[in-house]
């Protein structure tokens, strides 16, 4: 459908060698769109745009830590020279160095998580915005833990909550430059990140009984969620919050 052709059109996917990231990538680039991949490792990244290539689609891999603002801004002066415009930013990399009870967490662990889950995905915008010069759309993958603390991921918790609230406070600032900011908070999904949980039997047979539907997602079926917000199809939908968890949170 016309509505869903990113044909034209530059994104950029990070944490995409893998998981929703991929995924992701995959569905915008079998859209149409050129998609920049990004993540810390090449490695991964370039097995990531091989798979999009061979199915037709324009990938290309770009290792950068958005943990460290300096090489997001040089990863988008290589955006600028080399395409000249970007449209669609998918913030989705995250960090998640403490599984346990959160007043064990030490100063470390905070700086990280904060600096990954937080100050990248803001450090990822900001750089992004004077590229946008004919409108965008952003997505800020957060987590249902946003509005549903996890078990023992108490930290990740509070800086996906933080992310949501940054994402509506963007969408009120940049919607006149028609740029729209939204959403997505993921439910228990079938990706390394989530391994601590669906790989622990007791685990996951907890949250599994909160799920109505019986059952984790898989990366793919945040895909389609992705594809909708970043496409013609939600050109009035911004500060929205998509979430797709399985109705554990009806």
């Amino acid at each position: 459908m016309k509505e869903f052709d990113l044909s034209g059109r530059v994104a950029v996917i990070t944490g995409a060698s893998r998981g929703i990231g991929l995924a992701a990538a995959k569905k915008i680039a079998g859209c149409g769109a050129t998609c920049i991949l990004v993540s810390r490792k090449i490695e991964g990244l370039k097995a990531a745009a091989a798979q999009i290539a061979e199915a037709g689609g324009k990938a290309e891999p770009v290792a950068c830590h958005t943990g460290y603002p300096d090489q997001i801004q040089a990863m988008y002066d290589g955006i600028k020279e080399k395409y000249g415009r970007l449209d669609i930013l998918i913030n989705n990399a995250a960090t998640n160095p403490h599984f346990g009870e959160m007043i064990t967490a030490d100063e470390g662990i905070w700086d990280k998580t904060l600096d990954v889950n937080i100050k990248g995905p803001f450090f990822m915008i900001k750089y992004a915005v004077p590229l946008m010069t004919e409108g965008g759309a952003i997505v800020n993958v957060s987590s249902v833990n946003a509005v549903r603390p996890g078990f023992f991921q108490g930290i990740y918790s509070a800086t996906k909550a933080a992310l949501v609230n940054m994402t509506k406070t963007l969408a009120r600032e940049l919607a006149p430059r028609g740029i729209r900011v939204n959403a997505l908070l993921p439910g228990l999904t079938d990706t390394k990140f989530a391994s601590a949980i669906i790989g622990s039997d007791e685990i996951c047979e907890h949250a599994l009984a909160q799920i109505p539907m019986g059952r984790y997602a898989q990366p793919e079926e945040m895909a389609g969620s992705i594809l909708y917000l970043v496409s013609d199809a939600a050109s009035y939908t911004t500060g929205s919050c998509l979430i797709a968890d399985g109705g554990m949170t009806i």
